[in-house]
């Protein structure tokens, strides 16, 4: 067998060391050196042999696109409804499932109640834990309500012995929680170095794919929310999801970053309970201030989310402000705001100069699509007029930097969505209005900022 030696590499420069340094001896950089394994041996510089890569490995048989059979992927629903909505449908066969957020949001607990589902439904599951004891797993189970499961339980962080119970168990899921606590010895660097991290999940990927067991990797975050350890983790993966939410509030949020098997973007809904997670079936509730009477500086507009529209309220607050007015959003784009204040002023005739802004998207969601632009403006000129917009009023559509109203993508979805739900007047871009009548819901079309203001005045 080729042996093995590590060395270590500047992320800056590229220069190398024998051995780990806080500072890069070549370009000065502090904390940027990583270990990186290469296997020596009579293989080395083989390629630039004469004789090209034909002494390398044999030519393997190659096919067009157009005879390979396409087949659709089967699906297991994991029995969670909001879980499977973000995975497009269910766990597949030999997928990757990378799974990160904050510490204590609920990863953990979801997996937990995922993996008990599966195997009442009868597909065997294990539940490789490195951070908590078999006892304390136990416990959660216990609090879960779960506490007669029959999941499958290893408490170990050595990757080899992890790949060794699971081709003797042969389970049809495993969760290992978390990647970051696995390690394998065939690298003398810690668990969570950026090497033991590549290495144990492109082991735990070849695996996967080489006998259709679907893996499950938990993550941790970092400061800034962003996966810990190399980007390659993510490339590497099938699925990437991400936990969103304030850990003081009961709700959250799982995004799909990416999914070789749905798509992108798509969110589920949870409540944190006594018993674990549990969706929410109508999210769009969470986004709604309840007012008994209608209030200035409310607009509710309709967003999507994957394939999901949800209807959410922007509220705005415009209050004197002094010689340096404040302009502060909250879920929205702060840049975005500052271009829609000069618009309202240039092309409605709106001025907020002398005025702090506030706005905010109410229940903690970020939207970052533009179609979010009307209704920031009709709250904001809703706040500075106090005078409330009517009740069940909505709108929504891009606005550009001459007054015009753009079409948001998927409008007859979003509409439909806000009349199941009860509002009856929406103020809309003109592409997307309706050629069929929604049933009770009176629409109006628009073309530029100031129609939009007028059709405002006169309700």
């Amino acid at each position: 067998m080729a042996k093995e030696k590590t060395t270590f590499t500047c992320t800056e420069c590229g220069g190398t060391s024998p051995r780990w340094l806080g500072k890069c001896s070549s370009c000065g950089a502090w904390n940027t050196l990583i270990e990186q394994v290469a296997e020596a041996g009579p293989g080395k510089n083989r390629l630039s042999t004469p004789q090209g890569y034909a002494g390398l490995a044999n030519a393997q048989p190659v096919l067009p696109l157009a005879a390979i059979e396409a087949q659709d992927v089967a699906r297991t629903p994991s029995g969670i409804d909001e879980l499977d909505r973000v995975l497009g449908g269910g766990i597949v066969e030999g997928g990757v499932v990378l799974i990160g957020g904050d510490p204590g949001i609920g990863k953990s607990t979801l997996l937990l109640q995922a993996m008990d589902a599966l195997q009442r439904a009868g597909l065997p599951t294990l539940y490789v834990t490195g951070e908590e004891s078999g006892a304390q797993v136990a416990l959660r189970s216990r609090r879960l309500g779960i506490d007669g499961s029959q999941v499958q339980l290893l408490a170990e962080i050595q990757l080899e012995k992890i790949l060794a119970t699971v081709e003797a168990t042969q389970p049809a899921v495993v969760v290992i929680d978390s990647i970051q606590t696995t390690y394998s010895d065939q690298l003398t660097s810690a668990p969570g170095s950026v090497a033991q991290v590549r290495e144990c999940a492109a082991h735990l990927t070849r695996m996967a794919k080489g006998t259709g067991i679907a893996v499950i990797l938990v993550g941790h975050v970092t400061k800034e929310g962003a996966l810990a350890g190399p980007r390659v983790l993510e490339h590497m993966v099938d699925t990437v999801l991400y936990f969103e939410g304030d850990t003081h509030s009961q709700f959250r949020l799982v995004r799909a970053i990416k999914n070789r098997f749905g798509a992108v973007n798509e969110i589920g809904v949870f409540a944190m309970t006594e018993k674990g997670l549990k969706g929410v079936s109508n999210p769009s509730a969470i986004f709604l201030s309840q007012h008994s009477e209608p209030v200035p500086g409310s607009c509710v507009m309709v967003t999507l989310e994957g394939t999901r529209p949800l209807l959410v309220e922007i509220q705005a607050l415009v209050d004197s402000g002094g010689p340096s007015p404040r302009r502060l959003s909250v879920g929205l784009d702060k840049d975005r705001l500052a271009m829609l204040l000069a618009v309202l002023h240039r092309h409605a005739g709106v001025a907020c100069m002398d005025q702090d802004v506030f706005v905010n998207a109410v229940g903690g969601v970020r939207i970052s699509e533009p179609a979010a632009d009307l209704a920031v403006m009709l709250s904001i000129t809703s706040s500075l007029r106090g005078k409330a917009l009517p009740r069940g009023f909505l709108a929504f559509g891009e606005v550009g930097l001459a007054g015009e109203v753009r079409p948001a993508p998927r409008g007859q979805e979003r509409l439909k969505e806000a009349a199941k739900l009860g509002f009856s007047v929406a103020v809309v871009p003109k592409a997307n209005a309706p050629k069929k009548p929604i049933e009770g819901l009176t629409i109006h079309a628009v073309e530029r900022v100031e129609e939009a203001m007028n059709v405002v005045r006169g309700l």
